[in-house]
């Protein structure tokens, strides 16, 4: 009967608009919460195969869906672990409980911001619980290959704040100018020395010890030569290397590095040339490259490259005048230190910042891609997980293929626009008042038929 259709219409448009009213209330109630993405009702009309002459109401359905796709404006935080997805892309995290299991399988949630810290055990956690997921580094920072269509390899994130780290040294370089008038007739002869300080793959401060013997000819002229020792302490004063330098003496290159040969020592292990002792002994220390001008002596826990120069080259190693003088000695490497802040870039590498200048990745956060994001099913907390209708997941770099970067310092705003879901209140709201005056309007109709048999 179409007056009975009429009714129907008109309870499915309370019905409809009721669900509607709910998104809306949903939407202005989290227009604070930090990642919360707004829903939204769509209303799809039911068309009822009317015969001839006749029109039977079919109403309206409703279905509700979550634009999950749609991001919130960034606002900036003065915590270095509030993060935040600029673009594509969502953050992995784990819940809580998962830890207190003590399992190794976590189960991956998907996020685009959150306020994380570290709790009792160094976990990062949000408010909330959820603790964030990432690829832990090997201990020299780097990050193995780990699947990408897994979260397998992914790790609860866990700052340990009472941590140390050193880094050794794996290059100095030799900045000196030794004094010309040395290596002319007459000169004393004296060596020059310095001390070089390095830090071992413990931390702990050893140094290499660098003497300089001129060559000093026994008649009239210069010979621009030297012969270079290198001694570690942490070998007990060992000899490491000795090197015979030739300096140029020619217009426009004069003082720079002519040639670098490995010095022939004895059987007492004194530089030939210095010792006067005939006959051939060994050589000790590294090559030298000329391309690089760096040479390689074996400390006591590794090799570390020395740069002195490049011949021809007057800015490392020199011989000009009669000073003797260091002019640039640097070096990598760092002492123990204290572990003072962690931070996130915009790749989504967690480092951490020792007191000591160090700076060392801990873990890399990736995120995780679908193709379709309203697919995923939404939870608590601004959290959703996969589902068919999302597709499968793909772990990136952040920053690379369809994904955004991540944001320290931040957090992702809601996504709701209050002007907006206040004016489409006033639009539910009278368009539920419209379907209630419609099942009034078929009460009284229904009430005059019921009328005529009386």
């Amino acid at each position: 009967m179409t007056i009975s259709s009429s009714l129907n219409a008109g309870v499915a448009g309370l019905a409809s608009n009721a669900s509607r009213l709910a998104t809306i209330s949903d939407n202005i109630a989290n227009s604070s919460t930090y990642g919360y993405k707004r829903a939204e009702a769509d209303f799809n009309s039911l068309v009822i195969e009317s015969g001839v002459g006749t029109y039977s109401a079919g109403g309206v359905r409703v279905s509700t869906s979550r634009v999950i796709d749609q991001p919130g404006a960034l606002a900036a935080t003065n915590n270095p672990t509030d993060i935040a997805v600029r673009g594509r892309g969502f953050i992995p995290v784990t819940s809580e409980t998962a830890l207190i299991s003590q399992t190794e399988d976590f189960p991956m949630n998907l996020t685009t911001t959150g306020s994380f810290r570290t709790d009792a055990n160094g976990y990062l956690v949000n408010p909330a619980g959820l603790v964030l997921l990432g690829w832990p580094a090997n201990p020299d920072g780097t990050i193995p290959t780990f699947p990408r269509d897994t979260p397998d390899g992914l790790a609860p994130v866990q700052i340990q704040a009472n941590q140390f780290a050193a880094e050794p040294t794996t290059q100095i370089t030799l900045g000196v100018n030794l004094p010309a008038t040395e290596t002319e007739f007459g000169a004393d002869g004296d060596p020059l020395s310095l001390s070089v300080e390095y830090f071992d793959n413990l931390g702990t401060s050893q140094n290499i010890g660098v003497t300089y013997y001129p060559i000093v000819p026994t008649t009239p002229g210069a010979t621009n030569r030297w012969v270079m020792t290198l001694t570690d302490s942490a070998q007990g004063g060992a000899l490491v290397g000795a090197y015979d330098i030739t300096f140029d003496d020619t217009t426009g290159s004069g003082g720079t590095i002519a040639t670098v040969d490995l010095a022939e020592l004895d059987a007492g292990g004194e530089p030939i040339l210095i010792s006067g002792n005939a006959g051939t002994g060994t050589f000790s220390g590294g090559g030298y490259d000329a391309a690089t001008g760096r040479l390689t002596v074996d400390v006591a826990r590794g090799p570390i490259d020395i740069n002195i120069g490049r011949p021809g080259e007057g800015s490392v190693f020199t011989q000009l005048s009669d000073s003797f003088a260091p002019t640039s000695i640097t070096k990598d490497g760092f002492p123990v230190g204290n572990l003072t802040s962690v931070e996130i870039d915009g790749n989504g590498f967690l480092s951490a910042n020792f007191d000591t200048g160090i700076t060392r990745v801990l873990y890399q956060v990736p995120l995780v891609d679908v193709p379709n994001p309203n697919g995923l099913t939404a939870q608590d907390n601004q959290t959703y997980t996969l589902s068919d209708e999302s597709g499968s997941f793909f772990l990136w770099d952040a920053g690379d293929g369809p994904t955004g970067d991540i944001i320290g310092f931040a957090l992702e705003e809601s996504a709701t626009d209050v002007a907006g879901e206040l004016t489409q209140l006033i639009q539910t709201q009278r368009a539920y008042s419209s379907n209630a005056k419609v099942i009034q309007t078929v009460d009284e109709m229904l009430q005059e038929t019921t009328n005529i048999k009386r």
